[in-house]
C-alpha cells in the first residue's frame, strides 16, 4: 500500500516565509486611480446630459422653457464671465459652512450627552428623531417671526434641520460598538473619559460619518429653501437667482443655477465625505494602503 507523506510543519513555514519574498503587485498609478474612481461618475452625468437632449429634442416643451445642455452651458459660462454667479457661490457657502459647524457642534455634544447619561436618552432621544425627520421649510415660518428676513433665520432653521442627524449619527455608532471591544478596553485600562477617547468614540466614527453626510444634505437643503424665502437685497446668492429667474421666467438662468447647486453637492461629497470615508476604511484595514 503506498503511502502518502504530508509536508512537516517546517517545510509549511519555510513556505510561508519564501512567499513573502515574492514581489508584491506594483500598485497603479495616481492617473490611473483617478480614472478609475471617476469614470463611472463621469458616465451617468453622460447618461442624464443625454436624456435632458432626447427630452428637448422631442419637442416635449418650448426651448424658451426647456432649453437644452448647450444652451445652459453657455450661460453658466457667461455668468461666471461677468462676475454674476461666483459672489453668489461664495455668499451660500459661507452660509453652509457656519451652518454646518454650529450644527456639528451642537449635534455632536448633544450626542455625546445621550450616549454618557442614560436619563438624557430616555428623555430627549425619541425628541431627536422627531426633530431629524420634520421638514426644514415648516421651521421657517417661526425662524423668520423670530428672527425676521435674516441671515440669523436661515442658520436657525440650517442647524435644527442638521444637528439632528450629528447626534442620531453618534449615537448610533456608540450603540454598536462591539462589547467584545468595550472588554478588551477595559482589560488594557481604558475606563471612563479614556474608554470613550481610545475605544468608544474611535469605534462609532464610520457611523459618525455617515450621520454626518446625511447632516450635510439636510442643511444644504435647508439652506436652499431659506434663501428662497429670505431674499436679502445686498447679498446675491444661489437661493436668489434661483428666486430671480423663476420671476423673470428666466429658464436658461434657472437651470444654470440648478446645475451649479448639483455640482456643489457633488464635489463636496467627493472631495470631502468621500476622501473622508476612503480613509476610515483605510485604517480599519479595509482598503489597501496607498504607496
Amino acid at each position: 500500500m503506498r503511502t502518502i507523506e504530508l509536508p512537516r510543519s517546517e517545510d509549511l513555514e519555510l513556505a510561508g516565509l519564501d512567499a513573502l519574498e515574492l514581489p508584491l503587485a506594483p500598485q497603479p498609478s495616481l492617473a490611473r486611480r483617478f480614472w478609475s474612481s471617476s469614470w463611472p461618475l463621469l458616465a451617468a452625468l453622460a447618461v442624464v446630459i443625454g436624456a435632458w437632449q432626447l427630452v428637448v429634442m422631442s419637442g416635449w416643451r418650448p426651448s424658451y422653457v426647456l432649453p437644452g445642455p448647450l444652451t445652459v452651458a453657455e450661460r453658466i459660462v457667461k455668468d461666471v464671465a461677468d462676475g454674476q454667479i461666483l459672489p453668489a457661490v461664495a455668499t451660500t457657502m459661507r452660509r453652509i459652512g457656519l451652518g454646518f459647524a454650529l450644527a456639528l457642534v451642537i449635534g455632536g455634544l448633544i450626542g455625546l450627552a445621550i450616549v454618557r447619561w442614560r436619563v438624557l436618552r430616555t428623555a430627549i432621544a425619541s425628541l431627536i428623531t422627531g426633530l431629524q425627520t420634520m421638514p426644514s421649510i415648516a421651521w421657517f415660518p417661526l425662524a423668520i417671526l423670530l428672527f425676521g428676513l435674516s441671515e440669523q433665520a436661515m442658520m436657525f432653521v440650517v442647524v435644527l434641520g442638521a444637528a439632528p442627524s450629528v447626534a442620531n449619527g453618534l449615537i448610533t455608532g456608540v450603540d454598536h460598538v462591539p462589547r467584545l471591544l468595550l472588554r478588551a478596553g477595559q482589560v488594557l485600562g481604558a475606563r471612563g473619559l479614556n474608554a470613550y477617547r481610545f475605544v468608544i468614540l474611535p469605534a462609532a466614527l464610520p457611523s459618525f460619518i455617515a450621520g454626518l453626510k446625511q447632516a450635510w444634505a439636510f442643511a444644504w437643503r435647508s439652506l436652499m429653501a431659506g434663501e428662497l424665502l429670505v431674499i436679502i437685497a445686498t447679498q446675491p446668492a444661489l437661493g436668489v437667482r434661483l428666486q430671480l429667474s423663476r420671476e423673470l421666467n428666466d429658464a436658461p438662468g434657472l437651470l444654470a443655477t440648478m446645475v451649479v447647486i448639483l455640482v456643489i453637492g457633488i464635489v463636496v461629497d467627493a472631495l470631502f465625505f468621500g476622501r473622508l470615508d476612503t480613509a476610515i476604511r483605510r485604517r480599519w484595514g479595509l482598503l489597501e494602503s496607498s504607496p
